[in-house]
Parts: structure tokens; sequence; C-alpha cells
């Protein structure tokens, strides 16, 4: 029996945010995978934490608390094939230079390089773009240890893999992944101010596509888009000339570097102002060396079918004054469509509207069910790792593999080792 001490904090664990505090007493670390099987076998209540950046508690337990920070690293790159199999507690940020140096990329970044690859892939988050898939969508194999302590790698063409990749961690404690590359590339980042809002109702997929990645920054509040950020791929041997008009459908180009969030300091985001740099240093919003903020917000985003952005946006747009109050930022994004079964970007070419909250879970409650509302006749997914009120036999409807996800958790985790409230409330048919 291996002894855990000197791998476990005993220190009461709260989410980046502050709002969830982790019922389990200790977090385990452990530094090896055999520790870890150990660790899982033994426990009859276990759940994975990767950084913590998840608003609910899809990873809480009251009993084992895991993290696979403490495994032993890797980036094994293979160029023929252009994958890499990284261990499963890397932080983007910590990965994206390696690929670089071997001339490969990453197909897209979420804005935050912070956030582990396990945890991002298993909650389904994304970056933006008409033609990128969520990050989840560059899984090619995930090994991972299962309730009974042994290991199971599910690839890409297995039965299993559509339901394994964006798994809430309902199957396993995810140990290491393979993940799709491509040809490293660069990127220029440009900031427009003041999108008028008939312009971009107007021209709505013309402004999405205006760049491999597009993002668009509001407050809600009735007047135009606060902010668009474009990054613009530069073409293999065109360098970049550092111009850009000074107008763009009706918006002015920024004079100065700028933060999503009005009034704050940019100097946490990464470079804009056309500066050519690596996809890594441009596609996240903000750098890995500085904290991009000290946690204290809510989060929750929504997905709907791109075909229906406008009406989507309108509905929202009607109801505004009952959640704008309550915004720190709001984004929309796009997402490409992918065959991962609780992947919110499921079957369908998605926008994703986002709400950066003041920290105040029982203001917010009510702008949640007023934007859930709004959002209902689109079939609007949350994001399962921030806030959200929308029923289990609603999402049950959104999805047309939730039953097949319930079978897949129950058939791999017949004891009910990795299963929560979260998973209980979410999921009932899964055991």
């Amino acid at each position: 029996m291996i002894d855990h001490s000197e791998h476990a904090s005993s220190v009461r664990r709260t989410n980046w945010a502050g709002n969830i505090t982790f019922g389990a007493k200790q977090l385990h670390t452990p530094a090896s995978v055999a520790e870890l099987q150990d660790l899982v076998s033994a426990g009859t209540a276990v759940r994975a934490l990767g950084t913590g950046h998840s608003f609910n508690t899809v990873a809480d337990t009251p009993g084992t608390l895991i993290s696979v920070a403490g495994l032993p690293r890797c980036v094994e790159i293979d160029r023929d094939a252009r994958t890499a199999t990284v261990s499963a507690g890397l932080r983007f940020g910590e990965l994206t230079g390696t690929l670089h140096r071997s001339g490969l990329a990453l197909h897209n970044l979420g804005s935050l390089p912070h956030i582990s690859v396990a945890g991002a892939c298993a909650t389904g988050t994304h970056g933006s773009g008409v033609g990128n898939r969520a990050l989840a969508g560059a899984v090619r194999a995930l090994e991972l240890v299962t309730a009974d302590g042994g290991i199971r790698t599910i690839e890409r063409g297995d039965a299993d893999f559509p339901g394994a990749v964006v798994s809430l961690g309902a199957l396993g404690v995810v140990t290491r992944l393979t993940l799709d590359l491509v040809p490293a590339f660069d990127i220029q980042q440009w900031v427009y101010e003041g999108l008028p809002q008939e312009e971009l109702l107007g021209c709505f997929d013309e402004v999405m596509s205006a760049a491999y990645s597009v993002s668009l920054f509001t407050g809600w509040h009735g007047g135009p888009i606060d902010q668009v950020w474009l990054k613009r791929r530069l073409e293999d041997g065109v360098p970049g000339n550092g111009n850009a008009p000074h107008r763009w459908h009706g918006a002015t180009l920024a004079q100065g570097p700028r933060h999503p969030v009005p009034g704050v300091a940019a100097e946490h985001c990464t470079e804009q102002q056309g500066v050519p740099g690596p996809w890594h240093a441009r596609l996240p919003h903000f750098r890995l060396e500085f904290t991009p903020s000290n946690g204290e917000e809510l989060q929750s985003e929504y997905f709907v079918a791109r075909q229906d952005a406008v009406a989507a946006y309108e509905a929202l747009d009607g109801i505004r004054q009952r959640f704008s109050p309550l915004l720190q930022i709001g984004e929309i994004r796009t997402v490409a469509a992918d065959d991962l079964w609780l992947s919110p970007a499921q079957g369908r070419d998605s926008m994703a509207f986002h709400f950066t909250w003041v920290p105040d879970p029982t203001a917010v409650a009510p702008a949640l069910g007023a934007i859930e509302e709004a959002l209902g006749p689109f079939g609007a997914r949350p994001h399962w790792g921030k806030v959200f009120t929308t029923p289990p036999d609603t999402l049950r409807e959104l999805y047309g593999h939730y039953a097949d996800f319930e079978r897949l958790a129950g058939r791999l985790d017949p004891t009910g080792t990795f299963r929560n409230d979260f998973l209980e409330h979410h999921f009932p048919g899964i055991g």
C-alpha cells in the first residue's frame, strides 16, 4: 500500500473564483500513476480536479479529491503523425511553447492559457473561430484510470470515444491525452471599438468570419459592441506589415492595447495592434505569466446554432435590462461543430454567448433564469463548467446522446466511484 500522506494537502480548497468550497478534507496530488491507481481503487467517492476554473460543483466531492498536476510531465511529439501525447495535468501554456519549437501547433486555444488540458477537454471548453472546434476536438486518444484502478486507453474510432472526451470526469481520472496538431502559424491581433449594433446584425456572418478567431465584447447596454478582437492568421512566408484600416464595419481601430473589461489595464492581455506573434501568444486573450484577474467573478455561457445567432442576439437584447447591471462583460464567439456526445457544439456550428458576472450568486440567479427563458426557443446548451440553472429534463432534450452517455458511465463505473451530486442531478439515468 502506498503512503499518500506526503502528497496530500489538508487545507480546505476553493475553486479559482472562490464561489465553491470543495467538500473533500484533503486534496491528493499523486506523484506517479501507480499512486493514482491506488488512490482510485481505495476510494468510494473520487473526483479529479484540474485548475479549478469551473464555476459550479462539477469537480466537487466529499470523498477523495485528486489533482493529476503532480504526475510526471510529458510532451511526446510525433512529427510524422502530427500528434502530441501530453500529461493531463499540464496547463495549455506549459506545453504550447514546446509544440511551437517543433514547428507544430494546436488548432485553437481558450481565452486562458492557465487551464489544464484534461479539465478543459472534459468540460467542452473552447476558443473561437467559424472553422475551429472546441479544444476537445483535437483529442485523438485518452488514457484514464478506471474505478477498479486499472488503466484504459480509448481512441478515436472506438465505439466509446465520442462519449469519453467531454465526460465531466464521470468515467475515470484521465492521465494522458493524444492531441492532433497542425503546422505552426503566426497571428496578428487587432482590436476595434464601437461596432454599431445594426452593422453587426446586418453582417453577422461576415463579422464573425473576418479572422481566424473573432471575439465580440459587450456590456449589453443597447448601444454599439464595445470591442471586436480580430486574430488574423498570417499566410506562410508573408510578413505582417502592421497596418489595418482605421475604420471597419463602422468600428474604429483601437489606438492602444485594450482589456476586455472597460477601464481595466491591458498589461495582462496578449499583444495587440497587429504585432505578429506565434499562435500560442495571440490566440489566448491573456498571458500565461500573469494572473488575468483575482477570480472575483462568476461565469455563464450558452451555445445556440450559428444559424440562430441573430435571432438569439435580438432575444437577449430585448431583456438586457434584466441582466446587464450584473455584468462585468459579455463575450460572443463561434465554435465549429463536432461529434462528441456532451460537447455543447455537438452536431451544429454554434454561437456561444458568454457572461462574466459580479460575484453575487443570489443576484445572478434570476438573471440566469431570464437568459435561459429567452434562449429556450433556440435550444441553448449551457457550458458544463459554468453557472446555469437549465433543468436535467431540458438538457436531455438538447443532446441526442444523453442516454447513451448515461449508459456509458454506468458501464465504465458500475459502482459509482466517480459520481457526485452534480452528476446525480444532471444524469439520474447513470445508475
